[in-house]
Protein backbone atom coordinates (compact mmCIF):
# COMPACT_ATOMS: atom_id res chain seq x y z
CA UNK A 1 0.00 0.00 0.00
CA UNK A 2 1.22 3.52 -0.58
CA UNK A 3 1.42 6.61 1.42
CA UNK A 4 -1.47 8.84 0.75
CA UNK A 5 -0.16 12.54 -0.30
CA UNK A 6 -3.30 14.12 -0.96
CA UNK A 7 -5.11 16.02 1.86
CA UNK A 8 -8.26 17.48 2.57
CA UNK A 9 -8.46 20.80 1.21
CA UNK A 10 -5.73 20.36 -1.88
CA UNK A 11 -7.84 20.91 -5.29
CA UNK A 12 -7.00 18.03 -7.62
CA UNK A 13 -8.07 17.13 -10.91
CA UNK A 14 -9.79 13.71 -11.88
CA UNK A 15 -7.51 11.80 -14.50
CA UNK A 16 -9.48 8.93 -15.25
CA UNK A 17 -13.16 7.88 -15.45
CA UNK A 18 -16.56 9.67 -16.27
CA UNK A 19 -15.63 12.62 -14.26
CA UNK A 20 -12.09 12.85 -16.63
CA UNK A 21 -10.93 16.62 -16.44
CA UNK A 22 -12.96 17.89 -13.90
CA UNK A 23 -11.70 19.78 -10.68
CA UNK A 24 -12.37 20.33 -7.19
CA UNK A 25 -11.46 20.32 -3.69
CA UNK A 26 -11.18 17.47 -1.44
CA UNK A 27 -14.04 17.49 0.70
CA UNK A 28 -12.90 13.97 2.68
CA UNK A 29 -10.45 11.24 2.62
CA UNK A 30 -11.41 7.37 3.11
CA UNK A 31 -7.79 5.89 4.09
CA UNK A 32 -8.85 2.23 4.61
CA UNK A 33 -10.10 1.77 0.97
CA UNK A 34 -7.69 4.38 -0.55
CA UNK A 35 -10.53 6.65 -1.79
CA UNK A 36 -11.21 10.48 -1.71
CA UNK A 37 -14.26 12.56 -2.37
CA UNK A 38 -14.00 15.71 -4.10
CA UNK A 39 -16.39 18.55 -4.34
CA UNK A 40 -18.76 18.42 -7.89
CA UNK A 41 -17.51 15.11 -8.69
CA UNK A 42 -19.14 11.68 -9.24
CA UNK A 43 -21.92 12.78 -8.14
CA UNK A 44 -25.40 10.32 -7.41
CA UNK A 45 -28.86 10.64 -6.62
CA UNK A 46 -29.82 9.00 -3.30
CA UNK A 47 -33.52 8.51 -2.33
CA UNK A 48 -33.69 9.56 1.51
CA UNK A 49 -36.78 9.05 3.67
CA UNK A 50 -38.37 11.64 5.98
CA UNK A 51 -36.19 12.58 8.89
CA UNK A 52 -35.99 15.13 11.32
CA UNK A 53 -33.09 16.38 9.37
CA UNK A 54 -34.70 16.32 6.13
CA UNK A 55 -38.61 16.34 6.98
CA UNK A 56 -39.75 15.85 3.50
CA UNK A 57 -37.85 13.14 2.62
CA UNK A 58 -37.06 12.94 -1.73
CA UNK A 59 -33.82 12.62 -3.68
CA UNK A 60 -30.71 14.08 -2.80
CA UNK A 61 -27.92 14.75 -5.15
CA UNK A 62 -24.37 14.29 -3.48
CA UNK A 63 -20.65 13.25 -4.18
CA UNK A 64 -19.43 9.65 -4.18
CA UNK A 65 -15.89 8.23 -3.05
CA UNK A 66 -13.44 7.29 -6.13
CA UNK A 67 -10.35 5.99 -5.84
CA UNK A 68 -7.37 7.95 -5.42
CA UNK A 69 -5.34 7.11 -7.86
CA UNK A 70 -7.68 8.67 -10.41
CA UNK A 71 -7.11 12.23 -9.09
CA UNK A 72 -3.89 14.45 -9.28
CA UNK A 73 -3.05 17.47 -7.39
CA UNK A 74 -2.99 20.39 -8.75
CA UNK A 75 -1.13 23.22 -9.14
CA UNK A 76 -0.96 26.60 -11.23
CA UNK A 77 -3.31 24.92 -13.83
CA UNK A 78 -1.54 21.69 -14.25
CA UNK A 79 -1.33 18.36 -12.63
CA UNK A 80 1.66 17.51 -10.20
CA UNK A 81 3.00 14.48 -8.70
CA UNK A 82 3.77 14.81 -4.57
CA UNK A 83 6.97 14.36 -3.23
CA UNK A 84 8.45 15.40 0.12
CA UNK A 85 11.62 17.26 1.22
CA UNK A 86 13.30 18.78 4.48
CA UNK A 87 13.14 21.69 4.76
CA UNK A 88 15.34 22.92 7.50
CA UNK A 89 14.43 20.29 10.26
CA UNK A 90 10.78 19.98 9.00
CA UNK A 91 9.51 17.85 6.27
CA UNK A 92 7.06 19.37 3.71
CA UNK A 93 5.39 18.75 0.50
CA UNK A 94 6.85 19.59 -2.61
CA UNK A 95 4.46 19.85 -5.98
CA UNK A 96 6.90 17.95 -8.50
CA UNK A 97 5.96 19.95 -11.77
CA UNK A 98 6.90 23.21 -10.54
CA UNK A 99 9.54 22.41 -7.55
CA UNK A 100 7.36 24.99 -5.11
CA UNK A 101 6.33 24.26 -1.15
CA UNK A 102 2.90 23.05 -0.95
CA UNK A 103 2.61 23.75 2.71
Amino acid sequence: MSAIRIKKGDTVRVIAGKDKDKEGKVIAIIRKKNRVIVEGVNMITKHTKPSTANPNGGIIHQEAPIDISNVMYLTEGKVSRIGYKMDGDKKVRVAKATGKVID
